[in-house]
């Protein structure tokens, strides 16, 4: 398993249409083989800052079965217009402990 880490910075003024917008997108990368699980947290400290998390199976289940699929393509039409600057993504493995 791998998680995936976005911090996002949405546009100010735009949050409340971000959320609902996220809602809806989520059924989008929920539908995807080898997807887990996502969560969306809010910044309580920085207005319009989110941070995502996603569970993949694979490292290639993001990068290759979701981000060069047709659903991605809707995910972007979706949200990326919410988001400035551009997000960089992250992937992390757990260590053992």
């Amino acid at each position: 398993m791998i998680l995936e880490a976005v911090m996002l910075q949405v546009k100010l003024g735009m949050e409340e249409e971000y959320e609902e917008a996220f809602k809806e997108a989520s059924n989008i990368i929920s539908s995807m083989s080898g997807y887990i699980s996502h969560e969306l947290q809010r910044c309580m400290e920085a207005k319009g800052k989110y941070l995502l998390l996603v569970k993949w199976e694979t490292l290639e289940d993001h990068t290759v079965g979701f981000r060069q699929s047709k659903e991605y393509q809707e995910w972007k039409k979706q949200l990326h217009h919410f988001y400035d600057p551009f997000p960089t993504v992250e992937h992390f493995e757990k260590v053992p402990l």
